[in-house]
């Protein structure tokens, strides 16, 4: 019960992060990819802060010196190589998430929240993650 709680607590700490910085607004976003018109540098700070924020846990928790409060054994990937699957994958993240102004996380709080258009985006989301385990999964 525990871990649900405190899973509960972080997607709400982090969707309320995503509102505040701005992610969750797929107007800001663009404006941020927009690098040769309107560009708006400020979510490059929030990531910035993230990845200030993250990097030591990361850092100790790859190197097993710490470990999770739950107890739960953290699933971080092996895998160093870069292929084609990665890169296309990449490739179509980014062309998705610059057209749209929307990635995963975002979408779903902005669907909740009822922000922009993720009512048509998170449904196509789900069937292109459908259709990759249904084909590309092997």
């Amino acid at each position: 019960m525990m871990m649900i709680v405190g899973g509960a607590l972080a997607g709400l700490l982090f969707g309320l992060g995503l509102l505040i910085s701005g992610l969750a607004h797929p107007d800001k976003v663009q404006s941020f990819l927009d690098l040769a018109g309107n560009w708006d540098p400020s979510l490059a700070f929030v990531m910035g802060g993230a990845i200030a924020v993250a990097i030591v846990p990361f850092t100790l928790a790859k190197k097993d010196k710490i470990q999770p409060i739950s107890g739960v054994q953290l699933a971080l990937p092996k895998r160093t190589d870069i292929d084609k699957k990665l890169l296309i994958g990449s490739a179509l993240f980014g062309v998705g998430w610059g057209l749209a102004g929307y990635c995963p996380g975002p979408v779903l709080v902005s669907f909740g929240a009822g922000i922009g258009m993720a009512w048509w985006f998170l449904p196509a989301m789900v069937v292109g993650i459908w259709i990759q385990r249904q084909f590309f999964n092997k």
